[in-house]
C-alpha cells in the first residue's frame, strides 16, 4: 500500500540497500567479513564495532541492544518516529540509489562550493544526538543553531548552521566541517564593557553551558569562526574596556593568543581553564558536565 500518492511504499522502502543508506547518512563499516558488514552502532555511543548488516539478507542487528529488523526497523528508532513520518522522511527529496540528501563524511573546510538552500529550527535526531554527544544542551543549541539544508558539488546534505554577521554560514555535522560564503566573525551586542572571544561556535555554546545561571546579557561575544578573522573583529573587539581570550590550545591559536597579548593590555587569556585540553568544549566534555563554574 502506498503512503500517499506517488510517495515511497513500505515495500519499496525495505527494499533500500542498507549499506547504501548508511553510507549516505554518515556511517561507514569498521570491517567487512563476506557478506558481514560491521558498523559502530548509529544507534549509541560505542568503540567496538557490535551492529551488523547481512547484505544477502539486507537486514541489520545491533548486538548491543538485542535488536534488529530492516530499514524500516531501523529508522524508526534511529529518527524516533513513526512509519508514516520515517516514509515522509525518505520521500522529502532523498533518493538512495543516487544520494542527493544524507550526512557527507569528510573533513576539512570548503567555502567556495556550498551553498544553503534553507534553514529551519533544529529538529533532526541526528543532530541533537550530535550536541548531547558533545554536552550542550538542546535548548542551548536551539537558541544560536538552525538546523540548514545546503548543496555541494551538486549533492544536497543537512548540518547543523551558525550563521555569521554577514548571513554565511558555519556548517557541522559528526562528519563534515565547513562553511558557505561570506565568510565573517559572529558578534553578540548586548552593551556590555566585557566581550568574550571564542574561536568556533562549539566553544561559544560550551561556555554558555558551562555558566547557564549567568545571564547572556552580562557580556558581548564574538566568535571568530576562523582565527584568520581576528584582525576583522578587532575594532568590535577593542571598542570594549575588558576582552577574555578563549581560544584553542593548538599552535595557531596560542599565537594568536600571543599576539593579542601583544597588542593591548584589556586582552586577557582564559585558556588555563582548559589547558590539558584542545579546546573548551574538549574540556566540556571531559569535565563530565556542565556545571556553573563562576
Amino acid at each position: 500500500m502506498e503512503f500517499r500518492k506517488r510517495g515511497l511504499s513500505i515495500s519499496e522502502a525495505k527494499q533500500i540497500d542498507m549499506v547504501g543508506y548508511l553510507s549516505v547518512i554518515g556511517f561507514e563499516p569498521d570491517k567487512i567479513r563476506g557478506i558481514d558488514f560491521w558498523y559502530r552502532s548509529p544507534l549509541r555511543i560505542e568503540n567496538t564495532p557490535s551492529f551488523k548488516v547481512n547484505r544477502s539478507l539486507n537486514r541489520w542487528y545491533d548486538h548491543g541492544i538485542g535488536k534488529g529488523g530492516n530499514l524500516i526497523d531501523f529508522g524508526i528508532l534511529f529518527f524516533e518516529c513513526t512509519v508514516a513520518e520515517l516514509l515522509r522522511k525518505l520521500d522529502d527529496g532523498f533518493s538512495f540509489q543516487t544520494p542527493v540528501v544524507g550526512l557527507p563524511k569528510m573533513t576539512g573546510e570548503r567555502e567556495n562550493r556550498i551553498s544553503v538552500i534553507r534553514d529551519y529550527p533544529l529538529s533532526s535526531p541526528a543532530l541533537i544526538k550530535y550536541f548531547k554527544e558533545r554536552r550542550i544542551p538542546t535548548d542551548i543549541a536551539r537558541n544560536y543553531c538552525m538546523e540548514v539544508r545546503y548543496e555541494m558539488d551538486g549533492k544536497k546534505y543537512f548540518g547543523i548552521g551558525f550563521r555569521n554577521d554577514l548571513g554565511g554560514w558555519e556548517i557541522r555535522n559528526p562528519y563534515f566541517k565547513g562553511s558557505s560564503s561570506p565568510k565573517a566573525p559572529t558578534t553578540f551586542r548586548n552593551s556590555s564593557k566585557e566581550t568574550i572571544v571564542f574561536e568556533g561556535f562549539m566553544d561559544f555554546l560550551s561556555f554558555l553551558s558551562l555558566h547557564k545561571n549567568i545571564p547572556f546579557e552580562s557580556y558581548d561575544y564574538a566568535v571568530l569562526n576562523s582565527i584568520s578573522f581576528f584582525e576583522k573583529a578587532r575594532d568590535f573587539l577593542e571598542s570594549h574596556e575588558r576582552i577574555s581570550l578563549y581560544l584553542d590550545n593548538d599552535k595557531a591559536g596560542q599565537n594568536c593568543t600571543a599576539y593579542a597579548l601583544s597588542l593591548d593590555r584589556r586582552y586577557t587569556d582564559e585558556s588555563s581553564l582548559y589547558k590539558y585540553h584542545k579546546d573548551l568544549n574538549d574540556f566540556l566534555v571531559n569535565f563530565g558536565g556542565p556545571p556553573d563554574l563562576l
